[in-house]
């Protein structure tokens, strides 16, 4: 026996009433690809490859959704989502930020519109914000130094709830020296002190995010920028100082008066050991110029005649001859 003809089952389906099979429109838009999530501190961005471009000059829009690990998929409250043209989801700020912080496991999938074509939904891997988040470094870092020491204040990089808490590491280092680890540190107020007095030191502050009763949640951390100072100086060390200067003040002193009494002391000999020493006759000088001349000869060319001469010689009186008169005059 031969089969019906296909026209004649045909015929027989939508005469009883039956409608047609709707066509797959999976097959007519291809699906977003490469999907990422950006969890950085309280940043959380989902971004996407858009489809392949088609010939239609109609848009392409996309749809996110998400769930956790025991519920259904919901579109994103508060946040816009929904028939978006941008290839990205920033939930950051909006009520799937409260929704997906925490230690909740939240699957997230995306699949593209166009016209009345729709894309398979592309789903992403599952993820705990607290557990797959890339942990910053402290905000609004500000280092004072101090007596021999560096304090620093800081801001936590992000707001996070009671089940996690952040614990700080601070590296340090002299510019010529070795790295030096400190911490870990839970205040937001570090004070690293035993350090030299005016030198310069660097430092990097670390971020952990630790989760309680979690082990096997280790999150990334990340380092601050290099930030250097220079210390000032110990109390004890001023206290130094203030005494090697009076020591020195005292040796001067002590140097001085030391001096002072060996000249007193050896004065004569002083003044020998600083007189000026002999000076050569010009005579002997014009000598040992011309040693072929007579040695008399030389001594009398300049001697002055002027040393030996008298412009007069006068006698004023004798002893006897005013004996005389004195006697003439009684």
């Amino acid at each position: 026996m031969r089969p019906p003809p296909l026209w004649l089952l045909w015929l027989l389906l939508y005469g009883l009433g039956a409608t047609a099979p709707p066509l797959d429109s999976f097959s007519q838009l291809a699906a977003p690809q490469h999907l990422n999530l950006h969890l950085y501190n309280d940043e959380q961005i989902l971004s996407w490859a858009p489809s392949p471009p088609t010939n239609d000059t109609r848009p392409v829009v996309y749809q996110v959704e998400y769930k956790f690990i025991t519920g259904s998929w919901n579109k994103v409250k508060d946040v816009n989502c929904t028939d978006i043209t941008e290839t990205k989801c920033d939930f950051t700020g909006g009520g799937g930020l409260k929704s997906f912080t925490g230690l909740r496991l939240v699957h997230l999938r995306v699949r593209a519109k166009q016209g009345s074509l729709t894309s398979k939904w592309v789903t992403s891997s599952q993820f705990e914000h607290y557990c797959n988040v890339t942990v910053g470094p402290p905000k609004n870092i500000s280092v004072t130094p101090g007596k021999g020491s560096l304090i620093i204040h800081f801001s936590p990089p992000f707001d996070v709830t009671t089940e996690v808490t952040f614990e700080y590491h601070v590296h340090y280092w002299e510019k010529t020296g070795t790295q030096q680890v400190s911490g870990p540190f839970e205040k937001n107020s570090i004070v690293l002190d035993d350090l030299k007095s005016f030198r310069v030191y660097c430092l990097q502050i670390e971020t952990q995010l630790i989760v309680k009763n979690k082990s096997n949640c280790r999150p990334k951390s990340s380092f601050s920028n290099v930030s250097c100072q220079e210390t000032t100086a110990k109390d004890y060390t001023r206290l130094q100082v203030t005494l090697i200067l009076l020591g020195i003040s005292l040796s001067l002193l002590v140097l001085m008066g030391a001096c002072f009494y060996l000249f007193l002391k050896y004065q004569s000999q002083v003044k020998y050991w600083f007189q000026a020493p002999p000076n050569i006759p010009e005579q002997i000088k014009e000598y040992l110029k011309d040693p072929e001349q007579p040695i008399l000869e030389v001594l009398d060319k300049d001697s002055s005649p002027k040393d030996d001469a008298w412009d007069s010689v006068s006698i004023i009186s004798s002893l006897e001859k005013e004996q005389d008169r004195v006697l003439q005059t009684l």
